[in-house]
């Protein structure tokens, strides 16, 4: 079963400086003369700045394996030491 995720056909408007460079030169890179959209930039990432998403993917996975194990704890209940 593929997850789609819908952000990634957002467009991506160049509102800082850094998103400015980061458009312009995906559009240079990909020869793109739409717009340009997160899949794309996540595209020119992979391929040219590896270890940025790897960090970011990283980080995401222990957050979330953080926040089951917390989930897990919370919803299992107490186990009491009755003997009778």
């Amino acid at each position: 079963m593929e997850i789609e995720n819908p952000d990634l056909e957002s467009p991506v408007e160049a509102t800082t400086g850094l998103k400015e460079l980061v458009v312009d030169y995906i559009g240079n890179r990909l020869g793109a003369e739409e717009v340009i959209t997160v899949d794309m930039a996540v595209e020119v990432f992979a391929a040219e700045f590896p270890e940025f998403l790897m960090a970011i993917a990283e980080e995401n996975f222990l957050r979330g394996y953080e926040q089951a194990l917390v989930d897990v704890e919370s919803t299992t209940p107490v186990k009491t030491n009755t003997k009778s």
